[in-house]
């Protein structure tokens, strides 16, 4: 089974209006995306991981444990496959592909939905996303957005996230007009009448500063604690940690040599991207990378770490905003077993 298409799906709109319990549905029956185990022969075991989105700096780790040869040395070789028409989280939680990469606001909403899904590492320690706009739109505060238009992809967790943080500044939510732009990026956005998106600024905030729109940003974490979740994240499903055990551990050690180089690595690990993926503007890899890279581990004691805290408090504030239809016991949507030791 291989995952094919160049779908600009929106990372931060992960499950908008999609159920992903009914879109197991339509995942069908075949390969589950890798071969038995090594035998004898020492031959290396074939799997795939799926991105969330097109390649970017948010998955660099993967590409330099590919080309530096971790994945090989735990005995794999793993395909990194592009997102197609089906959810990648999806097909994880059918079991039909391993591994993928997704956020915890969207595997939080799955287990709600009875989704066996389970984070296995945090990609980035902080939460690297805000609402972002052009410097001469003076939007300094959440409080500013009053009487402003945000331009929205359709994502459960965007309102909520923008009420948070105006009510947060003492500015009033309800004086704030939310249009949805669907898959428009900022620069497009900004340009045809709106104010501020939600962006990650490590990709789309980089990007606008290197075409010469300076911006402002107001960071999601820095208005309420809960919001400095995990995105993005590394998932797999319970039946592969119960049933191969083995596999997640190799292949979680295998990411975390990437990230942890890449981390050190930036200029060079973002060459590695860009040999992976040359299509994409070499320019904003490489200021993206040099950005981004100390943020892979930044203040954990090693890459990947997961805090009880952080899926505690987010699980406790989605379903207070009644994101989640349910509560969802948050020990069991993580684990930290199969990271290395620090």
């Amino acid at each position: 089974m291989i995952i094919t298409g160049t779908s600009r799906r929106r990372f931060l709109a992960a499950f908008a209006g999609t159920s992903l319990v009914l879109a197991l549905g339509a995942c069908g029956d075949g390969d589950n995306g890798d071969t038995p185990a090594a035998g004898a022969s020492g031959a290396l075991r074939k799997i795939q991981v799926a991105l969330d989105w097109t390649p970017n700096t948010n998955h660099t780790g993967l590409y330099v444990a590919q080309a530096k040869g971790y994945f090989a040395a735990h005995g794999l070789d793993v395909e990194i496959v592009q997102p197609g028409d089906a959810d990648p989280a999806a097909l994880v939680a059918a079991d039909k592909i391993p591994f993928a990469v997704s956020a915890q606001e969207a595997l939080t909403q799955a287990r709600a939905e009875g989704a066996p899904l389970v984070s296995v590492a945090a990609i980035l320690q902080h939460n690297t996303s805000g609402f972002a706009s052009p410097q001469d739109r003076n939007l300094t505060r959440p409080a500013d957005y009053a009487g402003k238009t945000y331009g929205g992809y359709g994502g459960a967790i965007e309102e909520p996230l923008l009420k948070t943080l105006v009510k947060a500044d003492g500015g009033d939510p309800d004086k704030v007009k939310v249009v949805n732009v669907g898959e428009a990026d900022f620069l497009t956005a900004t340009k045809k009448g709106i104010d501020f998106e939600w962006i990650f600024y490590g990709w789309d905030g980089v990007n606008a500063e290197l075409k010469g729109s300076p911006l402002n940003i107001q960071y999601v974490k820095d208005y309420d604690k809960a919001l400095d979740f995990y995105t993005p994240i590394l998932i797999t499903n319970e039946k592969r940690i119960s049933s191969d055990p083995a596999l997640v551990k190799d292949f979680t050690a295998a990411v975390s040599e990437g990230y942890t180089y890449a981390g050190k690595n930036a200029a060079e690990s973002a060459d590695i991207l860009l040999k992976a993926a040359p299509d994409l503007d070499a320019a904003l890899v490489r200021k993206s990378q040099e950005w981004l890279s100390p943020k892979y581990q930044d203040d954990a004691a090693r890459w990947g770490e997961q805090k009880a805290t952080v899926w505690t408090d987010f699980s406790a504030w989605l379903y207070a905003q009644k994101v989640l239809s349910k509560e969802i016991d948050p020990a069991k949507a993580y684990t930290n077993d199969f990271l290395p030791a620090a």
